[in-house]
C-alpha cells in the first residue's frame, strides 16, 4: 500500500496572508521553529511560499550594497534586488508556489522536493485551498515507518 501526502502531512500550518509585512513573518518564523510558509491570498488560495532565505535577503540587501565587493554585486540577479526592497509577503515570496493534492504519493512529493531543491509544499484541495504542508522531514518518516514495518521487533 502506497503512502499518500495526506498520511504523513501537517495539517496545522503557519501561513500569512499576502499583505503581511515583514516584521510580522519574521516573528512568524522565530515563534513558530518553522523555516518558511504559504502566502494565501484573500480567498485562501495557496499563491506563494516565503522561506527564511527570502527574509534574511531582504535583511542582508535592502540597504543597498555599500561594503560588499564588487564581484558579489555583479552576480545579484535583478529578481533577488526587487525582492530584498519588498515590504510584504507578496514581494518578498517566491512564486508560483509548488503544492501538491493530498491523495498524492508522498514518492511524487520527494520527487518534486528533490528536483525543485524545495524543503516543504504546501498541500492544495482541487480549488487551491490550503489543507497542509508536508516537509522533508515528514517524507522521510515513511522511511522510518517502512523500517519498523520490516524489523523483527516491529
Amino acid at each position: 500500500m502506497k503512502t499518500t501526502v495526506k498520511d504523513v502531512m501537517t495539517s496545522r500550518v503557519v501561513w500569512v496572508k499576502q499583505d503581511a509585512p515583514y516584521k510580522e513573518m519574521a516573528a512568524a518564523l522565530r515563534e513558530n521553529r518553522v523555516s518558511g510558509f504559504p502566502v494565501l491570498d484573500d480567498e485562501g488560495k495557496v499563491i506563494g511560499v516565503v522561506s527564511g532565505a527570502d527574509l534574511l535577503r531582504k535583511e542582508a540587501l535592502d540597504g543597498g550594497y555599500d561594503g560588499m565587493p564588487g564581484m558579489i554585486t555583479g552576480l545579484l540577479r535583478r529578481k533577488e534586488q526587487g525582492k530584498a526592497r519588498g515590504v510584504t509577503a507578496a514581494d518578498l515570496m517566491t512564486h508560483p508556489a509548488v503544492t501538491i493534492s493530498p491523495d498524492a504519493d508522498v514518492e511524487n512529493a520527494a520527487r518534486l522536493m528533490y528536483k525543485g531543491k524545495i524543503k516543504r509544499l504546501p498541500v492544495v484541495d482541487s480549488d487551491g485551498r490550503l489543507t497542509g504542508i508536508i516537509s522533508r522531514a515528514d517524507v522521510l518518516s515513511v522511511v522510518d515507518r517502512s523500517d519498523q514495518l520490516l524489523s523483527p521487533e516491529g
